[in-house]
């Protein structure tokens, strides 16, 4: 594979990194109602599983409250037992028509667990941004010898890739400020 192919690949793999981390920080609840948090829930319906947005119109009413409205009444149950049974912490209540889920306010030690929880995830995107790195500063390493390749060509794409590592970990850095102050927010 060629230098240029090499750091290509690096880019694209630590961008993925930053959206994958991204798609985690809005599994995370903050203080406030948000149907993002609905994304990931599967409604057995149909006989099969269902994403939630599939079979229902979700929508936040105010701060604290998100409304689900199905499409098909009978499948209401199962979005309710869906909600209950995902790691949120939150209880529908069934009017009949639609659901409303409240979120209550979170406590202080709460949003630190969040917090805390937000950390880990950034490691863990840091964690694989070098792992990134490291493969492809092997992949340019094995470049040496290889005719039409010079040592500033390898020196260049090794600064390069170090570039591109900077650059994602700061990237994390400031998605991790962004949600920790989302969450710490009153």
């Amino acid at each position: 594979m060629k230098i240029e192919e090499i750091i290509e690949r690096t880019k694209e793999h630590m961008q993925r990194t930053e959206e994958v981390l991204a798609g985690e920080f809005t599994g995370v609840r903050t203080g406030r109602a948000t149907t993002a948090l609905f994304e990931k829930i599967e409604v057995e319906a149909y006989g099969s599983t269902i994403p939630l947005n599939q079979v229902a119109n979700i929508k936040a009413t105010d701060a604290q409250t998100v409304v689900i409205e199905p499409w098909d009444k009978s499948v209401m149950s199962h979005i309710d037992k869906a909600i209950q049974a995902s790691d949120l912490g939150l209880t529908p209540s069934n009017d009949g028509t639609i659901l409303r889920v409240s979120f209550p306010a979170l406590t202080e030690e709460r949003r630190r667990e969040l917090a805390k929880l937000c950390h880990g995830y950034a490691e863990d995107a840091r964690i694989a941004v070098r792992n990134v790195r490291q493969k492809a500063n092997r992949g340019i390493e094995d470049q040496k010898g290889t005719e039409g390749v010079s040592e500033d060509d390898i020196h260049r794409a090794l600064e390069d890739v170090q570039k591109l590592t900077d650059s994602a970990i700061e990237g994390i850095g400031k998605l991790l400020e962004k949600k920790e102050a989302e969450i710490m927010a009153i």
